[in-house]
């Protein structure tokens, strides 16, 4: 992970937003690289998704929408998460995030300990276990630890329970519901009437407008409403780089089918099926991706079935994308609240006298967050080999082996030197050429094998170089190929051909 929080910063991908102040917890600034691969992963989806089916449109809605909306969701009420906090080291903690457990040798308590969650924190507890054992001189055979989230903890518990932080039994706090929703005031009143919400999802933007898109859009079911958008959530504990942040951006699509009972699963199934092979097809291996299903007891009361493609990040495997049949619950309450129908009239359904014509579609989400596939597509692509130098001799270099569809620039365009005008000026009408249908690079800094290194380190696929048999002999270039190494050449007029066949 620190390699590729590394990477970010020196190679203006990510920064720390508000840095020159010491930075702001949980947000992020996407420098001149990142936000052209920010860019391509959101295009990308959108081409695919939207413009590549007849049976989806797209909707861009407001940031910050009438309060009622989030009231008819359940938001208002109930988002939250639960919050811990450490009066000892005044850290803070979600408690469904904080894992706790009794430590008994020979039947008998005698302490606890407490963990943090990730990867390996069965086994820090352990050793937590193992230390308390030595550390009180207890002799016995001590018992497999078993972790329970804070959550889940009795009230009498709270006192015995360790912070991990300072390791002092009594020192965390009962958990407390915390709405992660962030407030701001519209209009120029100051008082409760003014009170909104910046939006902590970008599905009930979706869902507000789901008449509107059936009375202007021509749509049938089944249909699929998709938006991509910022959303912000007053996360408690913001971590592991961009994955959990507070200002993030969402891609969703809403999929309106009809209320049979065997009309979900099968849609349901399509579309962790569609999601799944979407990721590969960017050239994120399948073995890195795997479905966590819900089980029945953990589901929203509104939910048919949920379940995650996880990740495995740096970090640990992870959510990446959740794909939930919410049922009629979200239309249904905005039904409610508003007073206005959100029925859908089955013209198709009618006419095969099929009851009922008239309803409520029940609705299938996949939502996906672009930063994490951001943190999940750099994870992938980022490794680090060995190839020859100048000399031949084995060199270790990083390397990007993005997707061409995502990688930042899909070519860079370098003169063999830069202190020839005759090269430059044909490297130069050759780049200028190609910028007009692709974003290139122009490199002329350095040596040309460290050029191909930074290029390589950036994900750029392909490098073109104008060299003196270019405009001596044969009138061709050498392409280099990022990820063999093998380079080609081709005759001028034939480099936009070929890159148009290797970037589609």
């Amino acid at each position: 992970m620190e390699a590729l929080v590394t990477l970010c910063k020196r190679r203006g991908f990510i920064f720390q937003s508000s840095e020159i102040y010491g930075g702001y917890a949980g947000f992020f600034d996407f420098g001149p690289l990142g936000v052209e691969l920010k860019r391509n992963l959101k295009d990308v989806w959108w081409q695919d998704l939207v413009h590549g089916r007849d049976d989806v449109v797209g909707l861009d809605s407001s940031i910050i929408m009438h309060p009622e909306i989030w009231r008819a969701s359940g938001h208002v009420g109930g988002f939250s998460d639960p919050m811990v906090d450490c009066k000892e080291s005044k850290k803070r903690y979600r408690a469904d995030q904080l894992f706790f457990a009794p430590v008994r040798v020979d039947g008998e308590t005698i302490g606890y300990v407490s963990v943090e969650e990730k990867d390996g924190m069965e086994a820090e507890a352990t050793e937590k276990a193992q230390t308390l054992k030595r550390k009180l001189s207890v002799q016995g055979e001590l018992e497999p630890v078993v972790l329970r989230e804070y959550t889940e903890a009795r009230e009498d518990e709270y006192a015995l329970i360790p912070s991990p932080a300072t390791g002092k039994p009594g020192s965390l706090m009962a958990p407390r519901q915390f709405n992660l929703m962030f407030e701001t005031k519209v209009g120029p009143l100051a008082d409760a009437s003014a009170v909104a919400y910046l939006r902590p999802e970008t599905a009930q933007g979706i869902f507000q407008s789901y008449k509107n898109v059936v009375d202007t859009g021509r749509v049938k079911i089944p249909f699929g409403i998709a938006q991509v958008g910022k959303a912000f959530r007053n996360e408690i504990t913001p971590r592991n780089f961009i994955f959990r942040s507070r200002e993030f951006e969402q891609m969703e699509l809403e999929y309106f089918i009809d209320p049979d009972e065997e009309t979900w699963p099968a849609a349901y199934r399509y579309w962790i099926d569609w999601c799944k092979n979407w990721l590969v097809s960017l050239g994120i291996p399948a073995s890195m991706v795997g479905e966590d299903v819900h089980p029945a007891e953990k589901l929203s009361h509104y939910s048919k079935g949920t379940t995650d493609l996880t990740f495995e990040f740096p970090f640990g495997r992870q959510e990446l994308w959740g794909i939930a049949c919410r049922g009629d619950f979200d239309l249904s309450q905005h039904q409610k609240h508003s007073g206005k129908s959100m029925e859908f009239f089955d013209e198709m359904r009618k006419q095969a006298g099929k009851e009922p014509f008239r309803y409520i579609p029940h609705v299938i989400e996949p939502s996906l967050g672009v930063d994490r596939l951001f943190l999940a597509v750099l994870t992938a692509a980022y490794q680090e080999d060995s190839v020859p130098n100048e000399k031949g001799e084995p060199e270790k270099r990083t390397v990007l082996r993005l997707h061409p569809r995502l990688a930042p620039f899909k070519a860079a365009v370098f003169p063999l030197v830069k202190n020839k005008p005759e090269l430059v000026e044909k490297a130069r009408g050759l780049y200028e050429s190609l910028r007009r249908r692709w974003n290139i690079d122009w490199d002329v800094a350095g040596a040309i094998g460290r050029r191909y290194r930074r290029q390589d380190e950036i994900g750029t696929p392909f490098g073109i170089t104008v060299d003196f048999e270019t405009i001596e002999k044969d009138g061709a270039v050498t392409i280099r190929d990022r990820d063999t190494t093998q380079q080609e050449r081709i005759p001028l007029e034939g480099v936009e051909a070929w890159l148009a066949e290797r970037l589609r």
